[in-house]
């Protein structure tokens, strides 16, 4: 199946959690392991070949600017909500022009993760197929994550891999991570401004196009200094 050429990194957000590391600096620019944040995603995704990366800035958005501009191993394009926040699917939709019509690799800034094997990237793409898919989302088991400890868990998979919401359930075996392949017009076609993705992924879900992937290694959100100490411990 073809493979997205181009990714998008949500980097918007205000990080009010991650305070008072965020009183001063994007939450994507928070140090981890002594990379920042955002890094630690962007790097993977040079790594698997994508050459095209947006990201959406808000909160500091001149520093994001000022990093982006820095790198030199991919083509940074900005995504500027500094005038109001979107949330990730009026986010996705605001960058059209930048990210055109075809699937992407879409991904929150705020993951870090310990993988075996090929790159989650590599599996996403290969597992892709947009004749059956509207979103192939990566899905963990809560035993394989950090950050994750007040969640109740997003979805329940099927033996074909599609996906479902638990909805009104009061838990679900697996956890939404924010690396996804999504074809784009699903957020397009919305009529807001600002939205959740999870509304895009609850239509897909209803037509039997929302599907999720499985992968190996321990999946760490870093949403407060807590996790970040957290995944710190577990990368040093």
């Amino acid at each position: 199946m073809s493979r997205p050429t181009t990714a998008m990194v949500m980097a918007a957000g205000l990080g009010t959690r991650m305070r008072p590391l965020t009183d001063t600096r994007p939450k994507a620019l928070a140090m981890v392991a002594g990379r920042p944040l955002i890094a630690h995603v962007i790097d993977p995704l040079v790594a698997a070949g994508i050459e095209r990366i947006v990201v959406n800035v808000h909160a500091h958005a001149d520093q994001l600017e000022a990093y982006l501009r820095g790198r030199r191993d991919a083509e940074f394009l900005i995504s500027d909500e500094r005038t109001a926040l979107l949330e990730t699917g009026g986010g996705v939709k605001h960058a059209r022009a930048l990210l055109g019509e075809a699937p992407i690799f879409r991904c929150n800034s705020d993951y870090v993760w310990r993988k075996p094997g090929a790159s989650i990237f590599d599996d996403l793409a290969a597992a892709w197929d947009p004749a059956r898919m509207d979103a192939l989302v990566t899905v963990v088991p809560k035993a394989r994550t950090l950050g994750f400890e007040e969640s109740p868990g997003d979805f329940f998979q099927d033996a074909a891999g599609r996906l479902t919401h638990r909805g009104e359930r009061p838990q679900a075996p697996l956890h939404a991570i924010g690396i996804e392949i999504l074809d784009p017009q699903g957020a397009y076609a919305d009529a807001r401004t600002a939205f959740s993705l999870r509304d895009v992924w609850f239509r897909a879900a209803d037509e039997g196009r929302l599907f999720g992937l499985q992968p190996e290694g321990l999946w760490m959100q870093v949403g407060d200094p807590r996790a970040l100490e957290a995944v710190e411990a577990q990368l040093s």
